[in-house]
């Protein structure tokens, strides 16, 4: 593994000295790339449009970025800017420098990249909603073969950008984004199958997100037990960032964890609420002004949520917190802002 990851190493290197001019750029996509963006605009677009596509871009995002942990604690994956500081691989060589930047010091394992899993799962589903959508539209061949292939070189185009981002901050190994990429597709094909989560009841959702807890916790208590300390990689992180104010406490793995899991919570009490039944499922539900006033609302607010600081002085409030804040946003996007949209909808159209 020491020679994998020197030659990742060597790929930061390069990419930080002959693409330093794309800094912005990479800062950018990486910043895109975090689930954040799925939660907070992807879903509210979707959801509004096609419920079905908005309810599985949660559940791929929240399954996959769960896995995703798993998978990170049982790799034991190592991340740029701390390996090349603490390895004996370079002996008495000095060891390569690699510039760090204020998204750079991630604190949890770092393999599978958690942004190239996220991120790939979430535009295979949307690539192949596009298709499925457009293809009864489709009358002649070359047609339908341009457009399958221009959006899934898209698609491609997203992922290579999200991967060279991720290196070239020194988040990442190459062997780590790639991994990450090809199981964030294998999530989303699998749910493609699953129908259920279209009708779930709320106890299913209670459920799922009990189980999705208590597997987590229990998974890390046992280890410790053990002797094994899952969140070894705090103090590297601690020790091996240039700036104290480069490590946010939401990049935790507990932290993501109690986030998705309020977001997976929400859904399920919003789409099992009256409120949404009489709204979305009524005939005002299917007109475009209602739809469209729906997502600039739920956009506007599902950012002010996002833009809401939570204190961090104190880490289990601020997990619990998180939980809250997700959970609320998301009832509100699903249910409170169709009500109230609904309810305006008909008192104008009553007025007139």
């Amino acid at each position: 593994m020491d020679f994998l990851h020197s030659m990742g190493v060597q790929t930061t290197c390069y990419l930080q000295e002959n693409l330093i001019d794309f800094q912005d750029w990479f800062l950018f996509i990486s910043a895109v790339a975090d689930l954040r963006t799925t939660f907070f605009v992807f879903f509210p677009i979707w959801f509004h449009l096609k419920e079905a596509v908005g309810i599985r871009l949660i559940w791929v995002a929240v399954i996959g970025d769960w896995l995703n942990l798993v998978f990170k604690w049982i790799l034991f994956g190592q991340r740029p800017y701390w390996w090349v500081h603490e390895t004996d691989f370079y002996g008495s060589t000095p060891p390569p420098v690699i510039q760090q930047f204020p998204i750079t010091c991630e604190t949890g394992p770092g393999s599978p990249s958690g942004h190239a899993m996220g991120s790939s799962g979430v535009y295979y589903i949307l690539v192949t909603e596009l298709l499925a959508q457009l293809s009864p539209l489709q009358q002649n061949t070359l047609t339908a073969r341009c457009l399958h292939g221009l959006l899934w070189a898209g698609f491609w185009a997203v992922q290579l950008c999200v991967c060279l981002s991720r290196v070239f901050l020194a988040a990442h190994f190459p062997h780590q984004v790639i991994s990450g990429v090809v199981s964030g597709m294998v999530v989303a094909e699998v749910f493609v199958h699953v129908r259920s989560i279209y009708n779930a009841s709320l106890w299913r959702y209670v459920g799922t997100t009990l189980f999705l807890f208590s597997f987590a916790l229990g998974f890390y208590l046992l280890l410790k037990m053990l002797g094994v300390d899952l969140l070894w990689t705090l103090e590297k992180a601690n020790k091996w960032c240039e700036r104290p104010e480069w490590i946010h406490i939401d990049t935790t793995p507990f932290a993501s964890l109690l986030r998705n899991l309020g977001i997976l919570f929400g859904l399920g009490v919003g789409l099992n609420s009256s409120m949404y039944a009489e709204s979305c499922k009524g005939k005002q539900g299917q007109r475009w002004a209602f739809r469209l006033s729906c997502i600039f609302i739920s956009l506007f607010i599902l950012h002010l949520f996002d833009s809401f600081e939570l204190p961090t002085n104190r880490e289990l409030l601020f997990y619990v917190l998180s939980f809250c804040k997700s959970a609320c946003a998301h009832i509100c996007a699903v249910a409170v802002i169709p009500y109230c949209v609904s309810r305006l909808l008909w008192q104008t159209k009553k007025a007139l």
